[in-house]
Protein backbone atom coordinates (compact mmCIF):
# COMPACT_ATOMS: atom_id res chain seq x y z
CA UNK A 1 0.00 0.00 0.00
CA UNK A 2 1.65 3.12 -1.27
CA UNK A 3 -0.09 6.31 0.63
CA UNK A 4 -1.00 9.08 -2.36
CA UNK A 5 -0.70 12.72 -1.22
CA UNK A 6 -2.70 15.33 -1.11
CA UNK A 7 -2.16 17.07 -4.21
CA UNK A 8 -2.79 13.93 -6.33
CA UNK A 9 -5.83 12.88 -4.64
CA UNK A 10 -8.63 13.77 -7.00
CA UNK A 11 -12.64 14.51 -6.99
CA UNK A 12 -14.38 16.81 -8.93
CA UNK A 13 -16.56 20.52 -7.19
CA UNK A 14 -19.96 19.10 -5.79
CA UNK A 15 -20.83 22.69 -7.04
CA UNK A 16 -19.28 26.20 -8.00
CA UNK A 17 -18.50 27.08 -4.63
CA UNK A 18 -17.92 23.64 -2.31
CA UNK A 19 -15.42 21.25 -2.62
CA UNK A 20 -16.01 17.56 -3.06
CA UNK A 21 -15.34 14.90 -0.96
CA UNK A 22 -12.69 12.04 -2.03
CA UNK A 23 -14.71 10.19 0.24
CA UNK A 24 -17.87 9.64 2.06
CA UNK A 25 -19.07 8.10 4.77
CA UNK A 26 -22.41 8.08 5.13
CA UNK A 27 -25.77 6.36 7.53
CA UNK A 28 -24.06 5.52 10.29
CA UNK A 29 -22.96 6.15 13.86
CA UNK A 30 -20.12 8.35 14.09
CA UNK A 31 -18.94 8.20 17.28
CA UNK A 32 -16.07 11.13 17.11
CA UNK A 33 -14.38 10.26 20.08
CA UNK A 34 -14.46 14.15 21.96
CA UNK A 35 -14.96 14.55 25.46
CA UNK A 36 -18.79 15.37 25.05
CA UNK A 37 -19.33 12.04 23.19
CA UNK A 38 -20.58 13.51 20.39
CA UNK A 39 -22.05 11.36 17.64
CA UNK A 40 -22.98 12.89 13.76
CA UNK A 41 -24.56 10.48 10.93
CA UNK A 42 -21.68 11.09 7.97
CA UNK A 43 -18.25 12.01 7.33
CA UNK A 44 -16.53 13.69 4.74
CA UNK A 45 -12.94 13.17 3.83
CA UNK A 46 -10.90 15.11 1.24
CA UNK A 47 -6.59 15.11 0.58
CA UNK A 48 -6.68 12.85 4.16
CA UNK A 49 -8.13 15.13 6.59
CA UNK A 50 -11.64 15.24 7.49
CA UNK A 51 -14.00 17.78 5.71
CA UNK A 52 -16.75 17.70 7.40
CA UNK A 53 -18.55 15.84 10.19
CA UNK A 54 -22.71 15.79 10.54
CA UNK A 55 -25.78 15.02 9.49
CA UNK A 56 -26.59 12.89 6.71
CA UNK A 57 -28.40 15.54 4.68
CA UNK A 58 -25.29 18.15 5.68
CA UNK A 59 -22.92 15.96 4.24
CA UNK A 60 -24.32 14.33 0.75
CA UNK A 61 -23.86 17.66 -1.11
CA UNK A 62 -19.83 17.19 -0.85
CA UNK A 63 -20.37 14.24 -2.79
CA UNK A 64 -19.37 14.41 -6.55
CA UNK A 65 -18.42 12.32 -9.44
CA UNK A 66 -15.16 11.36 -8.09
CA UNK A 67 -16.17 10.57 -4.59
CA UNK A 68 -15.93 7.25 -3.24
CA UNK A 69 -19.37 6.58 -1.56
CA UNK A 70 -19.48 4.29 1.69
CA UNK A 71 -22.63 3.23 2.95
CA UNK A 72 -22.50 2.53 6.79
CA UNK A 73 -25.98 1.04 7.32
CA UNK A 74 -25.90 1.63 10.54
CA UNK A 75 -22.52 0.79 11.55
CA UNK A 76 -20.35 2.58 14.19
CA UNK A 77 -17.15 4.81 13.19
CA UNK A 78 -14.43 5.67 15.30
CA UNK A 79 -11.52 7.22 15.18
CA UNK A 80 -8.44 5.17 14.32
CA UNK A 81 -7.14 3.00 17.27
CA UNK A 82 -3.95 4.47 18.27
CA UNK A 83 -1.56 1.64 20.47
CA UNK A 84 0.43 3.17 22.38
CA UNK A 85 2.97 0.35 23.44
CA UNK A 86 3.22 -1.73 20.78
CA UNK A 87 6.71 -3.24 19.75
CA UNK A 88 5.88 -3.59 16.04
CA UNK A 89 9.11 -5.18 14.60
CA UNK A 90 8.98 -7.70 17.18
CA UNK A 91 5.42 -8.42 16.90
CA UNK A 92 5.73 -9.18 13.48
CA UNK A 93 9.20 -11.29 13.66
CA UNK A 94 7.41 -13.55 16.19
CA UNK A 95 3.84 -13.58 15.25
CA UNK A 96 1.66 -15.74 15.99
CA UNK A 97 3.68 -16.38 19.14
CA UNK A 98 2.65 -14.28 21.74
CA UNK A 99 4.09 -14.56 25.11
CA UNK A 100 1.21 -15.32 26.66
CA UNK A 101 -2.51 -16.64 24.90
CA UNK A 102 -0.01 -18.46 21.77
CA UNK A 103 -1.56 -20.73 20.19
CA UNK A 104 1.36 -23.04 20.27
CA UNK A 105 2.56 -22.40 24.19
CA UNK A 106 5.54 -24.40 23.96
CA UNK A 107 6.70 -23.19 20.63
CA UNK A 108 6.03 -19.33 21.72
CA UNK A 109 8.45 -20.65 25.25
CA UNK A 110 11.36 -22.02 22.73
CA UNK A 111 11.14 -19.17 20.48
CA UNK A 112 14.55 -17.19 21.04
CA UNK A 113 17.31 -16.14 19.54
CA UNK A 114 17.54 -13.77 15.98
CA UNK A 115 14.54 -12.72 14.89
CA UNK A 116 15.56 -9.77 12.48
CA UNK A 117 18.84 -10.45 11.77
CA UNK A 118 19.06 -7.43 8.62
CA UNK A 119 17.60 -4.96 6.90
CA UNK A 120 15.39 -7.17 4.96
CA UNK A 121 14.16 -8.96 7.35
CA UNK A 122 13.60 -5.96 10.02
CA UNK A 123 11.19 -4.61 7.21
CA UNK A 124 9.17 -7.98 6.18
CA UNK A 125 8.73 -7.51 10.03
CA UNK A 126 7.39 -4.11 10.15
CA UNK A 127 5.37 -4.75 7.00
CA UNK A 128 3.70 -7.64 8.49
CA UNK A 129 2.83 -6.55 11.49
CA UNK A 130 1.00 -3.22 10.01
CA UNK A 131 -0.75 -5.31 7.65
CA UNK A 132 -2.19 -7.48 10.80
CA UNK A 133 -2.49 -4.06 12.91
CA UNK A 134 -4.52 -2.50 9.73
CA UNK A 135 -6.90 -5.26 9.75
CA UNK A 136 -7.90 -4.46 13.48
CA UNK A 137 -8.45 -0.75 12.80
CA UNK A 138 -5.27 0.14 14.67
CA UNK A 139 -3.58 3.02 12.23
CA UNK A 140 -1.00 5.15 14.92
CA UNK A 141 1.12 2.87 17.22
CA UNK A 142 4.40 3.71 19.54
CA UNK A 143 7.46 1.40 18.99
CA UNK A 144 8.62 2.12 22.81
CA UNK A 145 12.37 1.09 22.74
CA UNK A 146 14.73 0.87 19.16
CA UNK A 147 18.15 2.13 19.25
CA UNK A 148 21.79 1.26 19.95
CA UNK A 149 21.40 -0.02 23.16
CA UNK A 150 20.32 -3.05 21.78
CA UNK A 151 22.26 -3.06 18.68
CA UNK A 152 23.86 -6.23 20.13
CA UNK A 153 20.50 -7.53 21.47
CA UNK A 154 19.92 -11.36 20.58
CA UNK A 155 16.16 -10.93 18.61
CA UNK A 156 17.46 -7.72 16.15
CA UNK A 157 14.44 -6.29 16.59
CA UNK A 158 14.70 -3.87 18.89
CA UNK A 159 18.63 -2.68 16.52
CA UNK A 160 19.20 0.80 15.79
CA UNK A 161 18.80 -0.13 11.89
CA UNK A 162 15.13 -0.73 12.58
CA UNK A 163 14.93 2.99 12.72
CA UNK A 164 16.02 3.63 9.66
CA UNK A 165 13.75 1.01 8.23
CA UNK A 166 10.63 3.29 9.77
CA UNK A 167 12.20 6.48 8.00
CA UNK A 168 13.05 4.25 4.64
CA UNK A 169 9.14 2.98 4.39
CA UNK A 170 8.01 6.55 5.77
CA UNK A 171 9.57 8.23 2.77
CA UNK A 172 8.43 6.04 0.53
CA UNK A 173 4.63 6.41 1.52
CA UNK A 174 4.47 2.71 2.89
CA UNK A 175 4.17 3.04 6.34
CA UNK A 176 0.58 1.14 7.31
CA UNK A 177 0.61 3.12 10.74
CA UNK A 178 1.57 6.32 11.90
CA UNK A 179 4.85 5.81 14.29
CA UNK A 180 5.83 7.18 17.33
CA UNK A 181 9.78 5.79 18.85
CA UNK A 182 11.05 6.11 21.77
CA UNK A 183 15.20 6.14 21.39
CA UNK A 184 16.54 2.97 23.50
CA UNK A 185 20.27 3.63 24.77
CA UNK A 186 20.13 1.32 27.59
CA UNK A 187 19.89 -2.39 27.30
CA UNK A 188 16.03 -4.07 27.00
CA UNK A 189 14.96 -5.23 30.49
CA UNK A 190 18.55 -5.40 31.53
CA UNK A 191 20.57 -3.07 33.88
CA UNK A 192 21.52 0.33 32.13
CA UNK A 193 24.71 2.29 32.61
CA UNK A 194 23.71 5.56 33.78
CA UNK A 195 26.18 7.76 31.73
CA UNK A 196 25.87 5.80 28.49
CA UNK A 197 21.82 6.84 28.86
CA UNK A 198 23.23 10.42 29.34
CA UNK A 199 25.49 10.28 26.49
CA UNK A 200 22.24 9.07 24.58
CA UNK A 201 20.21 11.91 25.91
CA UNK A 202 22.56 14.36 24.57
CA UNK A 203 23.23 12.91 21.46
CA UNK A 204 18.80 12.44 20.92
CA UNK A 205 18.66 16.14 22.15
CA UNK A 206 20.43 17.16 19.41
CA UNK A 207 19.29 15.03 16.79
CA UNK A 208 17.39 16.58 13.97
CA UNK A 209 13.15 16.07 13.81
CA UNK A 210 11.92 13.59 11.58
CA UNK A 211 10.91 14.66 7.78
CA UNK A 212 7.36 13.88 7.99
CA UNK A 213 6.68 13.88 11.70
CA UNK A 214 2.80 13.36 11.63
CA UNK A 215 3.99 9.41 10.07
CA UNK A 216 7.29 8.75 11.71
CA UNK A 217 7.88 11.26 15.24
CA UNK A 218 10.99 10.26 17.68
CA UNK A 219 9.74 12.77 20.73
CA UNK A 220 12.26 10.97 23.45
CA UNK A 221 14.07 8.45 24.83
CA UNK A 222 13.19 5.12 26.72
CA UNK A 223 14.42 4.77 30.71
CA UNK A 224 14.06 1.10 32.37
CA UNK A 225 13.24 1.52 35.79
CA UNK A 226 12.59 -1.85 37.22
CA UNK A 227 11.12 -5.12 35.83
CA UNK A 228 7.98 -6.88 36.52
CA UNK A 229 6.42 -8.10 40.07
CA UNK A 230 6.31 -11.69 38.97
CA UNK A 231 10.28 -11.82 38.63
CA UNK A 232 10.44 -9.87 42.23
CA UNK A 233 11.90 -7.26 40.40
CA UNK A 234 9.70 -4.26 40.84
CA UNK A 235 10.95 -2.05 43.32
CA UNK A 236 8.19 -2.28 46.19
CA UNK A 237 7.06 -1.25 49.36
CA UNK A 238 6.05 -4.38 50.42
CA UNK A 239 8.17 -7.74 50.35
CA UNK A 240 8.01 -10.59 48.06
CA UNK A 241 7.13 -13.97 49.49
CA UNK A 242 10.77 -14.37 49.77
CA UNK A 243 11.12 -11.19 52.06
CA UNK A 244 12.70 -9.47 49.09
CA UNK A 245 11.79 -5.69 47.61
CA UNK A 246 12.96 -5.81 44.04
CA UNK A 247 15.58 -3.76 42.43
CA UNK A 248 16.14 -0.78 39.98
CA UNK A 249 17.69 -1.71 36.25
CA UNK A 250 20.38 0.53 36.88
CA UNK A 251 24.34 -0.14 37.18
CA UNK A 252 25.34 0.73 40.61
CA UNK A 253 27.00 -0.57 43.94
CA UNK A 254 24.21 0.11 46.50
CA UNK A 255 20.51 0.94 45.61
CA UNK A 256 20.95 4.15 47.04
CA UNK A 257 23.12 4.57 44.14
CA UNK A 258 20.77 2.75 41.75
CA UNK A 259 18.36 5.31 42.99
CA UNK A 260 20.29 8.62 42.02
CA UNK A 261 21.09 6.96 39.05
CA UNK A 262 17.88 6.70 37.48
CA UNK A 263 16.50 9.75 39.00
CA UNK A 264 19.76 11.48 37.49
CA UNK A 265 18.63 9.92 33.67
CA UNK A 266 15.07 11.69 34.28
CA UNK A 267 16.45 14.63 35.31
CA UNK A 268 18.76 15.28 32.33
CA UNK A 269 16.04 13.51 29.18
CA UNK A 270 13.37 16.27 30.98
CA UNK A 271 16.34 19.17 31.06
CA UNK A 272 16.62 18.09 27.19
CA UNK A 273 13.34 18.67 26.25
CA UNK A 274 12.70 15.10 25.68
CA UNK A 275 9.16 12.71 26.36
CA UNK A 276 10.38 10.06 28.74
CA UNK A 277 8.83 6.83 28.59
CA UNK A 278 9.82 4.76 31.72
CA UNK A 279 9.00 1.06 32.24
CA UNK A 280 7.85 1.22 35.92
CA UNK A 281 5.95 -1.28 37.75
CA UNK A 282 6.99 -1.17 41.55
CA UNK A 283 5.19 1.82 43.76
CA UNK A 284 8.81 2.90 44.74
CA UNK A 285 10.44 3.24 41.29
CA UNK A 286 7.21 5.49 40.53
CA UNK A 287 7.69 7.63 43.38
CA UNK A 288 10.80 7.70 42.53
CA UNK A 289 10.43 8.84 38.94
CA UNK A 290 7.44 11.49 39.54
CA UNK A 291 9.82 13.14 42.46
CA UNK A 292 12.64 13.17 39.99
CA UNK A 293 10.12 14.38 37.03
CA UNK A 294 8.58 17.44 39.55
CA UNK A 295 12.26 18.03 40.74
CA UNK A 296 13.04 19.00 36.75
CA UNK A 297 10.30 20.68 35.80
CA UNK A 298 10.77 22.72 39.26
CA UNK A 299 14.10 24.26 37.15
CA UNK A 300 14.29 27.69 36.43
CA UNK A 301 13.45 28.06 32.52
CA UNK A 302 12.81 24.23 32.59
CA UNK A 303 9.73 22.98 30.57
CA UNK A 304 7.00 22.01 32.42
CA UNK A 305 5.89 18.25 32.76
CA UNK A 306 2.49 18.55 30.95
CA UNK A 307 4.25 20.17 27.56
CA UNK A 308 6.84 16.98 27.95
CA UNK A 309 4.09 14.60 28.18
CA UNK A 310 6.16 11.75 30.13
CA UNK A 311 4.44 7.96 30.50
CA UNK A 312 5.03 6.03 33.25
CA UNK A 313 4.90 2.27 31.45
CA UNK A 314 2.87 -0.84 32.87
CA UNK A 315 2.61 1.01 36.54
CA UNK A 316 1.26 -2.39 37.92
CA UNK A 317 1.62 -1.33 41.31
CA UNK A 318 0.74 2.63 41.45
CA UNK A 319 -0.51 3.48 44.21
CA UNK A 320 -4.27 5.50 43.98
CA UNK A 321 -2.28 8.51 45.75
CA UNK A 322 0.23 8.07 42.98
CA UNK A 323 -2.00 8.37 40.06
CA UNK A 324 -3.66 11.51 40.95
CA UNK A 325 -0.12 12.68 41.17
CA UNK A 326 0.52 12.19 37.85
CA UNK A 327 -3.09 14.27 37.04
CA UNK A 328 -1.06 17.19 38.93
CA UNK A 329 2.16 16.45 37.20
CA UNK A 330 0.82 16.02 33.68
CA UNK A 331 2.15 12.03 33.56
CA UNK A 332 0.65 9.85 31.67
CA UNK A 333 -0.24 6.17 33.02
CA UNK A 334 0.02 3.98 29.61
CA UNK A 335 -1.61 0.35 31.10
CA UNK A 336 -2.06 -3.02 29.61
CA UNK A 337 -5.03 -4.44 31.21
CA UNK A 338 -4.56 -8.32 29.42
CA UNK A 339 -1.24 -8.12 32.11
CA UNK A 340 -3.71 -7.49 34.99
CA UNK A 341 -6.00 -10.29 33.97
CA UNK A 342 -3.80 -12.82 33.11
CA UNK A 343 -1.17 -12.02 36.15
CA UNK A 344 -3.42 -11.27 38.90
CA UNK A 345 -3.09 -14.59 40.77
CA UNK A 346 0.69 -14.85 40.01
CA UNK A 347 0.35 -11.50 41.76
CA UNK A 348 -1.30 -12.27 44.93
CA UNK A 349 1.06 -16.02 45.42
CA UNK A 350 3.88 -13.76 45.37
CA UNK A 351 2.70 -10.66 47.19
CA UNK A 352 -1.02 -11.79 48.96
CA UNK A 353 -4.30 -10.60 48.44
CA UNK A 354 -3.87 -7.33 49.31
CA UNK A 355 -1.50 -6.12 47.09
CA UNK A 356 -3.10 -8.15 44.17
CA UNK A 357 -6.53 -6.33 45.32
CA UNK A 358 -4.63 -2.73 44.86
CA UNK A 359 -2.94 -3.14 42.04
CA UNK A 360 -3.84 -1.95 38.42
CA UNK A 361 -5.33 1.31 39.15
CA UNK A 362 -7.15 1.14 35.77
CA UNK A 363 -10.49 3.23 37.71
CA UNK A 364 -8.22 5.73 39.36
CA UNK A 365 -6.48 6.39 36.82
CA UNK A 366 -9.11 6.58 34.08
CA UNK A 367 -10.86 9.03 36.66
CA UNK A 368 -8.15 11.19 37.04
CA UNK A 369 -7.88 11.72 32.80
CA UNK A 370 -4.53 10.47 32.58
CA UNK A 371 -4.96 6.70 31.37
CA UNK A 372 -3.71 5.32 28.41
CA UNK A 373 -4.40 1.88 27.16
CA UNK A 374 -2.11 -0.61 25.12
CA UNK A 375 -1.24 -4.07 24.44
CA UNK A 376 2.40 -4.59 24.62
CA UNK A 377 2.10 -6.55 21.62
CA UNK A 378 3.70 -9.47 21.16
CA UNK A 379 3.56 -9.78 24.62
CA UNK A 380 0.27 -9.72 24.18
CA UNK A 381 -1.89 -10.51 21.69
CA UNK A 382 -3.01 -6.55 19.64
CA UNK A 383 -6.54 -6.97 20.08
CA UNK A 384 -7.66 -3.94 21.33
CA UNK A 385 -11.34 -4.75 21.74
CA UNK A 386 -10.32 -7.42 24.31
CA UNK A 387 -8.35 -4.83 26.45
CA UNK A 388 -10.61 -2.41 26.45
CA UNK A 389 -13.52 -5.54 27.98
CA UNK A 390 -10.39 -6.13 30.30
CA UNK A 391 -10.12 -3.45 31.69
CA UNK A 392 -13.67 -2.57 32.49
CA UNK A 393 -13.91 -6.21 34.05
CA UNK A 394 -11.52 -4.87 36.47
CA UNK A 395 -12.51 -1.69 37.07
CA UNK A 396 -15.36 -3.34 38.49
CA UNK A 397 -13.77 -6.12 40.31
CA UNK A 398 -12.46 -3.01 42.13
CA UNK A 399 -15.67 -1.64 43.14
CA UNK A 400 -16.42 0.18 40.24
CA UNK A 401 -20.01 1.23 39.47
CA UNK A 402 -21.94 -1.50 37.14
CA UNK A 403 -24.68 0.10 36.32
CA UNK A 404 -26.13 0.66 32.71
CA UNK A 405 -25.87 4.19 32.86
CA UNK A 406 -22.23 4.34 34.38
CA UNK A 407 -20.62 1.39 32.66
CA UNK A 408 -21.78 3.64 29.19
CA UNK A 409 -20.30 6.97 30.44
CA UNK A 410 -17.09 3.98 31.17
CA UNK A 411 -17.29 3.21 28.01
CA UNK A 412 -17.01 5.93 25.88
CA UNK A 413 -13.93 7.19 29.03
CA UNK A 414 -11.86 3.52 27.76
CA UNK A 415 -12.71 4.29 24.02
CA UNK A 416 -11.07 7.63 24.52
CA UNK A 417 -7.90 5.81 25.77
CA UNK A 418 -7.15 4.03 22.92
CA UNK A 419 -8.08 6.79 20.52
CA UNK A 420 -7.59 9.88 21.94
CA UNK A 421 -6.02 9.87 24.79
CA UNK A 422 -2.86 8.23 23.44
CA UNK A 423 -2.82 10.88 20.82
CA UNK A 424 -2.12 14.12 23.34
CA UNK A 425 0.34 10.98 24.79
CA UNK A 426 1.71 11.29 21.12
CA UNK A 427 1.58 15.20 21.54
CA UNK A 428 -0.90 15.01 18.79
CA UNK A 429 -4.02 15.71 19.95
CA UNK A 430 -4.36 18.56 17.47
CA UNK A 431 -4.81 17.10 14.44
CA UNK A 432 -5.54 13.26 14.97
CA UNK A 433 -7.40 10.63 17.67
CA UNK A 434 -11.02 12.53 17.55
CA UNK A 435 -13.16 12.43 14.38
CA UNK A 436 -13.15 16.03 13.72
CA UNK A 437 -12.99 18.88 11.00
CA UNK A 438 -9.35 19.16 9.86
CA UNK A 439 -7.83 16.16 11.41
CA UNK A 440 -6.43 13.15 9.47
CA UNK A 441 -8.81 10.74 8.10
CA UNK A 442 -7.37 7.80 9.94
CA UNK A 443 -10.88 5.88 10.81
CA UNK A 444 -12.27 2.44 11.57
CA UNK A 445 -15.67 0.92 10.90
CA UNK A 446 -17.26 -1.48 13.87
CA UNK A 447 -20.37 -4.16 12.48
CA UNK A 448 -21.66 -2.71 15.73
CA UNK A 449 -22.09 0.04 18.24
CA UNK A 450 -20.28 -0.43 21.08
CA UNK A 451 -22.87 1.35 23.11
CA UNK A 452 -25.15 -1.57 21.75
CA UNK A 453 -23.15 -4.52 23.29
CA UNK A 454 -21.40 -2.81 26.13
CA UNK A 455 -17.73 -3.16 26.86
CA UNK A 456 -17.99 -7.20 27.42
CA UNK A 457 -19.61 -7.60 23.82
CA UNK A 458 -17.15 -5.90 22.21
CA UNK A 459 -14.52 -8.58 21.14
CA UNK A 460 -17.00 -9.98 19.34
CA UNK A 461 -17.89 -7.09 16.77
CA UNK A 462 -16.10 -7.67 14.01
CA UNK A 463 -13.79 -4.63 12.33
CA UNK A 464 -15.00 -4.03 8.99
CA UNK A 465 -12.99 -1.25 7.30
CA UNK A 466 -9.78 0.85 8.15
CA UNK A 467 -9.07 4.06 7.04
CA UNK A 468 -5.37 5.48 6.70
CA UNK A 469 -4.66 9.11 5.68
CA UNK A 470 -7.71 9.18 3.85
CA UNK A 471 -7.77 5.70 1.74
CA UNK A 472 -9.52 2.32 2.76
CA UNK A 473 -6.46 0.35 3.37
CA UNK A 474 -8.57 -2.63 5.01
CA UNK A 475 -11.97 -4.03 4.25
CA UNK A 476 -13.34 -7.28 5.89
Amino acid sequence: MTRRSAATTGGSAATASEPSADLVLIGGSVLTMDEAGSRAEAVAVAGGRILAVGAQADIEPLIGANTRVIDLDGRALLPGINDSHLHAAWLGARWPHTFFGAPDPEVAAQLSGALAVDREARRAAILNAGRMLSELGITSYTEPGIGPGEDDGETGCFHSEVLDVYRELAAEGELQQRVTMLALYGVLDGPSDVETVLSGIRERAAAAPEPEPTWLNVPGVKIFGDLIPLSRQAWTDRAYDDGTHGDLLVNGDSIEQKAEGLAEMIRAAHAAGLQIGLHATGDRTIGLALDAIAEAAAQPGAPTSQQLGHVIIHGDLATSDQVRRMAKLGVWFNAQPGIATITGSWLASMMGADAAAEAWQFGAALDAGVLVLSSDAPVLHFDWRHWVAAAEERIVMMGGDASPEVASARLHRLLRAYTAVPAAQDRAASWKGTVEVGKVADLVVLARDPFEVGAEGLPEVPVDLTVLDGQVIFER
